[in-house]
């Protein structure tokens, strides 16, 4: 099942079984099916004529056909050769102003994804499928997807889009599993034109979900559809990712984004203040500039804040007021600049153990492996020193030289490892 022409040619096979195959022809020798989008179903026929006997003769075993094909109902409707369907061709995105190519700045770190998405946009499935663009949270992915489908939307109204979470994928999977309707689940993502998935590392490790994934991927791409994922990773360091996956998300291009240079930091937080409507003092650009590197939404949230405090309080702009949005800015996501309290919480949360337990001097297996990942985390993402560390968790500075040289080496040698602390990561950043 690789497009909607596809399941009208599968559903006219099916009704073969109860009207001639002749009779089929003549009156749907060239109708063609316009769009697919959700529970309805718009096919166009050549002639006033043939739409008539097609919606009094035919409409009833069509949609019974297409139901078996799709495991759910369906409604159909038929259109002259010169009419326009209204219908909504867009699942899970939608026209936001911010998310344009337009607002998308542009400097030496995300330049080349950029150029890729763009590429994309006016050629779905020509040149880049798929198109995988990876890097850490906040730095453009999900708006460059978005620009993506909103391009293609304009340019091909009559596409069938798909924007979709990978968390969401697998949960929607699960879903249609439990209520034991996967045909339904597998009929809406193997007929769309464009499927643009985020965070496809969610789908990693997870058995069932890859393995419907995979069937997705090759329906799409051996019919000419175009896919654009995004991940944190490349796809070779997914680790619990299926070779025959890694494989396919390095058929078409990668492309990576970095956390934005001084320079393009300061082109972002001077375009959004341009349309927020005021200017912003030089020194003021540049306060934020140093003090905010590794994520576009930390830098867009502080300029709003600066501005709202401006007019709605009547504050004037200065340095002193700059230094307490920054913080309560960084405040506000505090999982990317975290504190050894923070990324304690989220692995006892993880091992579901208390914190108290974990700052204890126990030494079974349950409570030294999350203390060990916790200094190591610690000191992977914060500035804290090995005897800070170590007085936070009662212990040498020694101790925590040994946690952290165990877990790095573990990760070099255990994919399982790796994947534990860039999920532990992930999941603090993400706070």
């Amino acid at each position: 099942m690789n497009g909607p022409n596809d399941i009208l040619k599968m559903a006219l096979s099916y009704m073969e079984k109860t009207i001639s195959p002749v009779t089929l022809s003549a009156w749907f020798d060239d109708a063609e099916v316009v769009t697919l989008s959700g529970d309805r179903l718009v096919i166009r026929a050549s002639g006033q004529f043939k739409k008539e006997i097609i919606e009094s003769r035919f409409l009833e075993p069509l949609s019974t056909a297409v139901a078996q094909l799709l495991g759910g109902p369906i409604q159909i409707s038929v259109i002259l050769g010169d009419e326009t369907p209204v219908a909504n061709t867009l699942i899970g995105l939608s026209f936001e102003d911010e998310y344009t190519f337009e607002h998308f700045i542009v400097g030496s770190s995300n330049k080349f994804a950029h150029a890729a998405a763009i590429a994309v946009a006016n050629s779905p499935a020509e040149n880049y499928n798929p198109l995988f663009i990876y890097g850490q949270s906040g730095l453009g992915k999900t708006h460059l997807l978005h620009a993506i489908g909103n391009v293609v939307h304009q340019n091909h109204p009559n596409f069938r889009i798909i924007y979709v979470k990978g968390e969401d994928f697998t949960n929607e999977l699960v879903t249609a599993i439990q209520e034991g309707d996967v045909q339904s689940f597998r009929g809406k993502y193997r007929v769309t034109d464009l499927l643009l998935i985020d965070d496809i590392q969610f789908i990693a490790g997870k058995e069932r979900t890859q393995e419907e994934f995979f069937h997705t991927f090759n329906a799409l791409y051996e019919s000419g559809k175009q896919l654009v994922l995004t991940s944190d990773r490349p796809p070779k360091e997914m680790n619990t990712l299926e070779d025959r996956m890694k494989t396919r998300f390095e058929w078409g291009l990668l492309a990576d984004i970095q956390p934005p240079d001084f320079e393009t930091r300061l082109a972002i937080i001077n375009a959004k203040a341009m349309k927020l409507g005021f200017e912003l003092p030089r020194d003021i650009m540049y306060q934020i500039a140093e003090n905010l590197k590794s994520n576009v939404r930390q830098l867009e949230g502080t300029v709003k804040k600066i501005k709202a405090k401006h007019e709605l309080n009547g504050e004037p702009i200065t340095t002193e007021i700059v230094e307490t949005v920054i913080e309560e800015v960084k405040s506000i996501n505090p999982g990317l600049n975290p504190t050894p309290d923070i990324i304690l919480q989220i692995v006892s949360n993880f091992y579901s153990i208390p914190i108290d337990q974990i700052h204890a001097n126990k030494r079974s297996k349950d409570t030294v492996r999350p203390r060990q990942i916790a200094m190591y985390l610690i000191r992977k993402l914060t500035n804290n020193s090995l005897p800070e560390i170590g007085r936070y968790f009662g212990r040498d500075h020694t101790t925590v030289m040994h946690a952290c040289d165990k877990i790095e080496n573990e990760r070099k040698r255990n994919p399982e490892t790796d994947d534990i602390i860039r999920t532990l990561i992930d999941n603090i950043q993400n706070l």
